[in-house]
């Protein structure tokens, strides 16, 4: 069975997310540290990790598998469910994959790098997120768990 995991700390497509699974019928799992009301969906699964870095992260990447949908920020935990198989997306649609997960990590690394160097040079958050990085997330969503629940009918039932 696919099922949507959604790293909810910081996630701005929480709701978003919560539709299209419902629309295809899908288990979504929303993981965080707390601090989240907890959906009435009954496809929704609200799981709170104890506090801790990368607690959510880990326990996410432990489940996810091929024929899975991941939804996250946190390169590493990309790194960890594209190698496990699962198809994993940005907030903003963008897709970590095979091919450019790699790239991924060393401009996160080349970034931290640069901040440590100069940290009053490198101040500052994101670009706001747009209607348009929330149209292009449900689509990327969409399509993405198409492919997922191809890949998940040749998964074996755990």
């Amino acid at each position: 069975m696919t099922v949507l995991y959604i790293d909810a700390d910081a996630c701005p497509v929480k709701s978003e997310a919560e539709r299209v699974a419902t629309r295809h019928r899908l288990r979504m799992v929303v993981v965080s540290n707390g601090g989240l009301r907890p959906s009435a969906n009954p496809l929704v699964e609200t799981v709170v990790v104890s506090e801790g870095p990368d607690v959510a992260d880990m326990w996410i990447a432990e489940r996810a598998g091929v024929g899975d949908v991941v939804v996250t920020a946190d390169i590493p935990l990309a790194a960890k469910c594209v190698a496990a198989g699962a198809r994993v997306l940005r907030h903003s649609g963008e897709a970590f994959t095979p091919a450019n997960i790699g790239q991924q990590l060393a401009m996160r690394d080349l970034m931290a790098d640069l901040r440590a160097a100069n940290p009053l040079g490198m101040a500052g958050g994101g670009k706001p997120f747009s209607k348009a990085d929330r149209s292009r997330f449900l689509d990327a969503l969409e399509r993405e768990i198409r492919a997922a629940l191809r890949d998940g009918q040749s998964r074996p039932t755990p």
